[in-house]
């Protein structure tokens, strides 16, 4: 079971990010000729018009082949494109590359072309994140109940007569409907402040003045915020919103996942996030798992996250990656001819290089937390 629900999760955000890719280069007349789920060699394919769709044997990514993309045929048809009025015929002519060829291929498209091909599946994945976070808030969304758990002693809230079980309605006015609303608006909270309160379905109004203290944020850095002393209950209950809402949160949600993510990449490369924490395959497949058993609604917000986290990932200016194509692009764009076949080569075998360093790391990492960590 928990091989097929990391094929499930790997394979829907593997086809939706190369859908990105496929649906833009069609619409750009860019001949596809293979896409493909997953990558090596072919278990089945069927041709259908003038693409071959694929399921091939590794997994853990998968690709769409389009006409003149690519090594020696991308390059050498741009320059042959950009020294065209200048060129003698006979060095065009060993192409020989009709009209429609160079319609239907991507590397006669033009830099925002290519750059918007390119830019799909990255944007794909953060669409579709978007979409089931607003279906998640539409069909009802789990959320940890504004309610109190443990009073610490001494604290402003104890001081202030709060006590375990009291359900957080408001702060100063402003509803709250789950504990992240409340912690989101006491972290920047110096003054005093106004609670409303349910206690035992009575309504209580209560104020106090957070006090400055040190705490850990979850990369582990020490930090001064207002705090007051009180831990949640751990309650979870599904709430379902409206449309409207659903839109809103769902939308303030992907941004915050999103600026979570590039955070995180951030702290890693400043060494604050240790290596050790990277996942792979493995990871994903026992996240997979556990939110398929709690269920749907969990199950539908890993692929929203991992989807996010995916889209980001390949952003990154990485030759291989769709980012590192976007920087060659850039490039093109602004000494108005492409970079150099060899240099694209070093750069590539340079990429490749990182990015198996950091899935044979990520494997690693796997093994150790799963096989020697005493977990069960």
């Amino acid at each position: 079971m928990i091989v097929i629900n990391f094929i499930l999760v790997l394979g829907i955000l593997i086809f939706v990010h190369e859908l990105g890719h496929f649906l833009v280069a069609k619409w750009s007349g860019v001949r596809v000729e293979k896409f493909s789920l997953g990558f090596g060699p072919k278990l089945f394919g069927r041709q259908i018009g003038e693409t071959e769709y694929l399921i091939s044997a590794f997994p853990l990514g998968g690709y769409v082949k389009m006409y003149g993309e690519g090594g020696f045929s991308e390059i050498e048809m741009i320059e042959m494109e950009y020294e065209r009025e200048g060129a003698a015929a006979a060095a065009v002519e060993p192409y020989k590359l009709t009209e429609s060829d160079k319609a239907r291929s991507f590397a006669h498209k033009t830099i925002p072309q290519r750059m918007a091909i390119v830019f799909a599946g990255p944007l794909f994945n953060m669409v579709f994140a978007w979409l089931l976070l607003i279906l998640l808030y539409l069909a009802g969304m789990p959320i940890m109940k504004a309610a109190v758990g443990e009073v610490m002693p001494d604290k402003p809230a104890a001081q202030a007569g709060i006590v375990k079980g009291d359900l957080i309605t408001a702060i100063n006015g402003y509803k709250v409907r789950q504990w992240e609303d409340f912690s989101s608006r006491m972290s920047g909270v110096t003054d005093s402040v106004t609670l409303s309160i349910l206690r035992e379905g009575q309504p209580v109004t209560i104020q106090l003045k957070p006090q400055l203290g040190e705490t850990r944020n979850m990369f582990g850095e020490t930090i001064t915020k207002p705090i007051i002393g009180v831990s949640p209950s751990y309650e979870v209950v599904t709430e379902r919103f409206s449309l409207i809402e659903s839109l809103k949160l769902g939308s303030d949600k992907t941004v915050e996942i999103t600026k979570l993510t590039v955070l995180s990449l951030v702290k890693l490369f400043q060494g604050v996030v240790p290596l050790d924490t990277l996942g792979g395959p493995m990871m994903i497949a026992d996240m997979a798992n556990k939110a398929a058993q709690t269920g749907g609604s969990t199950f539908l917000m890993l692929l929203a996250v991992v989807s996010i986290n995916l889209g980001i990932l390949n952003l990154l200016p990485i030759p291989v990656l769709d980012g590192g194509h976007l920087m060659f692009y850039t490039i093109e764009a602004i000494i108005r001819r492409p970079v150099p076949q060899k240099v694209r080569e070093y750069a590539q075998q340079a990429g490749m290089i990182m990015l198996v360093g950091l899935m044979v790391l990520a494997f690693y990492n796997d093994i150790i937390r799963y096989f020697f960590s005493g977990r069960v």
